[in-house]
């Protein structure tokens, strides 16, 4: 158990939190349990999340910064926290979907992170590895906060018809999913394609791929490998993946009919019957 008094607040983003919370907290006069009634969250997880043994979250955050008056500064750490506790070769692809004006990605056999579920993302993530679940699930998920910016990024989806029919976690699992795709028709900065099997060869074959663009830097490509990740700002890179995107993303489906798609499997191979 990590002793409260030697916490240092510079060892990580989660120490430094902790040591925030606990000085506000002490600052107030409260003990843990009374902190904990006021936000409506046990006193042993104050605890454990001043002691850099539980991760906290946006709820968590938001209600303590209530109670104790700090000016909105735990909200403000938790994306930091959350991004610190992605595994260490992933954080720098993090850091530039916070950075990016723009997210093209192409998918051939999973539904990019950033649209996840919270069922698929556990299930994607539970395989061979069951180990602290929920916290691993909920850093995951708060990369998808990058869309409540002020100006959040626009983002591209091409999606292999195959990420659609790849049943990850159950039927019901992917009836939640497929919704959620569908939930962002009508918004014009996440915009989903479909790439469907009739195509046949396409640019894409070599395998997934994203490519970020700036406001005023370069162009960085991320592919991903078996535990690692691989962005690189090489110009000829850049030039060939930006080429294969346009031409996935001439070749995918338009958006309504990539929606239309969508439903299809939902009902056909799902069981779910949507408007």
């Amino acid at each position: 158990m990590v002793n409260v008094n030697t916490l240092d607040p510079s060892a990580s983003p989660l120490d430094y939190y902790g040591f925030e919370l606990r000085r506000f907290r002490e600052a107030a006069g409260l003990t843990q349990k009374q902190l904990g009634d006021i936000i409506n969250f046990t006193a042993s997880l104050v605890g454990q999340v001043e002691t850099a043994r539980k991760l906290p979250t946006l709820d968590f955050s938001q209600r303590s910064d209530a109670a104790l008056c700090t000016g909105g500064l735990l909200t403000r750490l938790h994306p930091l926290v959350m991004r610190s506790q992605l595994p260490a070769w992933f954080r720098e692809v993090a850091e530039l979907e916070v950075r990016a004006t723009e997210i093209c990605t192409f998918q051939t056999h999973m539904i990019h992170g950033l649209l996840q579920s919270p069922s698929y993302v556990r299930a994607v993530l539970g395989v061979l590895d069951q180990d602290k679940l929920e916290d691993r699930a909920a850093v995951r998920l708060a990369r998808q906060r990058i869309f409540e910016k002020e100006e959040p990024p626009v983002f591209w989806t091409i999606l292999s018809e195959a990420a659609l029919r790849q049943e990850i976690g159950g039927q019901e699992v992917m009836r939640e999913q497929l919704a959620r795709l569908l939930s962002f028709e009508d918004d014009p900065r996440i915009n989903v394609q479909i790439l469907p099997y009739s195509v046949g060869e396409h640019p894409g074959l070599q395998g997934s791929f994203t490519v970020f663009r700036f406001v005023s830097d370069p162009s960085i490509v991320y592919t991903e490998g078996y535990g690692s990740g691989h962005p690189t700002a090489n110009p000829d890179t850049i030039k060939d993946c930006s080429l294969r995107y346009d031409h996935l993303r001439a070749a995918a489906l338009s958006i309504k009919d990539s929606a239309g798609l969508i439903r299809r499997v939902m009902e056909d191979r799902y069981g779910e019957q949507v408007a």
